[in-house]
């Protein structure tokens, strides 16, 4: 058995960039490929191992893809390094926070299927979300045979972001899934996303990725069902390594300003020619938004999932600035209860 090389993991120059010669010394560097609570499984040059969730996680909490180095005689972790990206959502529930879906990845296969799941909204959703952590996104149509026009299908994805890569195949079929493999060579890293029931786990099987589990759809609505319940990274026999996500039944977006903008860039141009800077684009004199409807430059479903997707940033930054006010007067009631039972002893 040959000893595996710390690229066969996804290592590449930026992480190789951030560490000294005397730092590698007397440390090992791993990259963790699962959490699994109390444990946390990790790969480097001496094949997988399970380390207690304490010891990897001395330096911070990590997350599926993530980069640690560790001292070489107790295998503690000195630091995380720095990451080349981050892919989160907001979590579950009324409170704004972030759930990381994936860290340190170069490409995320969109995987949507061509029956009733997909959806061109959702799709923005994960391009905002790929473009603001500074990853490429590939779009996956999956089960073509379930609708009469497929191309169709990609053609209308196609024209969401300038230079998207769509493909549409049959997850199942090797020979078809072979065209993703330049995105999966030697240190590279993909992920997938995508709703329950589209195939992820089928196409991560087709790429090489093992045996994972894969289930069927309910006819009734075409949703799937959870198959991959927790994150994992396998690595791929063309060289790269794949990270596999549950699939959600609702994705919203976290902080992702920028994702946003750069997705929507052709919409945020033409609102720049409104005549009023404040436009509500309702039927004011001058709104160069109405006039790119009327005249066809400008959908008016993708301008109406702008309007959405900026209303939702709009909403989770105002719960944030409150839940910061609220903690920070937490912080102040606490301080201020400390100061007086301290005052209070010193007095007698």
């Amino acid at each position: 058995m040959t000893t595996p090389t710390l690229q066969t993991y996804g290592w590449n120059d930026h992480f190789k960039d951030q560490l000294t010669p005397d730092e590698l010394a007397d440390a090992v560097v791993v990259r963790v490929s699962a959490h699994h609570g109390t444990l946390v499984s990790v790969l480097g040059e001496d094949g997988e191992l399970r380390l207690p969730v304490q010891s990897v996680e001395a330096a911070g909490k990590v997350a599926v893809g993530d980069w640690v180095l560790l001292k070489a005689e107790d295998l503690r972790a000195i630091r995380i390094l720095d990451r080349k990206t981050e892919l989160s959502r907001k979590a579950a529930g009324e409170e704004v926070r972030s759930q990381v879906i994936a860290v340190n990845v170069d490409t995320v296969f969109i995987v949507c299927s061509c029956n009733e799941d997909f959806s061109l909204a959702r799709i923005e959703r994960y391009l905002a979300m790929i473009l603001n952590a500074g990853a490429v996104p590939v779009v996956v149509l999956t089960k073509p045979d379930v609708h009469d026009n497929p191309a169709d299908l990609a053609e209308q994805v196609a024209q969401l972001h300038p230079g998207l890569a769509v493909f549409v195949l049959d997850a199942r079929d090797p020979s078809q899934v072979s065209s993703l493999e330049p995105y999966c060579g030697p240190g590279q890293s993909v992920a997938l996303v995508g709703s329950s029931g589209v195939g992820k786990s089928t196409l991560a099987n087709s790429l090489g990725a093992g045996d994972l589990a894969t289930g069927g759809i309910r006819e009734k609505d075409g949703k799937g069902r959870h198959t991959t319940t927790a994150r994992s990274l396998h690595h791929l026999p063309t060289g790269g390594v794949l990270v596999d996500n549950p699939g959600v039944r609702e994705f919203q977006l976290p902080d992702c300003d920028e994702g946003v903008t750069d997705l929507f860039e052709d919409v945020v141009s033409i609102e720049a020619e409104c005549r009023f800077s404040d436009c509500k684009h309702a039927g004011e004199p001058g709104c160069a938004i109405r006039a790119a409807i009327e005249s066809g430059e400008l959908d008016e479903r993708r301008f109406e999932s702008y309007q959405k997707l900026n209303a939702e940033q709009e909403r989770n930054a105002k719960s944030l600035a409150e839940r910061r006010q609220r903690e920070r007067s937490t912080t102040r009631i606490v301080k201020s209860a400390v100061a007086r039972k301290r005052k209070r002893r010193n007095d007698s």
